[in-house]
């Protein structure tokens, strides 16, 4: 058994689509980034890459890279599933958490969860998606911009 942990952080402006789990979400601003920004297929993609002890996000994909401009981070996650199957492991669980104080993210989480574990060919039950607010402390707090945590456990296939 190997597990990693992830986290990632964008900036939130104008003009760009939020973009989370791979769900487009109503909101004035989005995440920037060179990709969609979506902060939690990069914090779930870290946890992957760490427990694969294969380097990080930014390794693989770099963001000076234009072939990654505007990406979905739901392909650059079938990429990491595609590392793995090649390293022989296979994810066990997911559990990650998104760090927004708005928008609301309840009524998407499900998708979410659906949309990960289909880019990583795994099942919704093993993938956990949670949000929570900092109350209005730092960064989130002030809505300048969201980040998300991950953890992922991997077993030799």
């Amino acid at each position: 058994m190997r597990i990693g942990q992830g986290f990632d952080a964008h900036r939130l402006v104008p003009g760009r689509a939020l973009v989370l789990g791979g769900v487009v979400i109503e909101h004035p601003l989005g995440l920037l980034g060179h990709s969609d920004a979506d902060v939690l297929c990069h914090a779930v993609a870290d946890a992957l890459l760490g427990a694969a002890s294969l380097g990080d996000l930014g390794r693989h994909f770099p963001d000076r890279d234009p072939a990654y401009k505007d990406v979905s981070s739901l392909l650059l996650l079938q990429k990491v599933e595609q590392l793995l199957f090649i390293e022989g492991l296979e994810i066990v669980n997911i559990d990650s958490t998104v760090i927004a104080q708005e928008p609301r993210l309840a009524p998407y989480i499900e998708q979410m969860r659906r949309n990960i574990a289909a880019a990583l060919g795994i099942e919704a039950e093993q993938v956990s998606v949670k949000a929570t607010t900092t109350e209005g402390l730092g960064f989130p707090g002030r809505g300048e911009g969201i980040a998300a945590s991950a953890c992922a456990l991997l077993e030799k296939s």
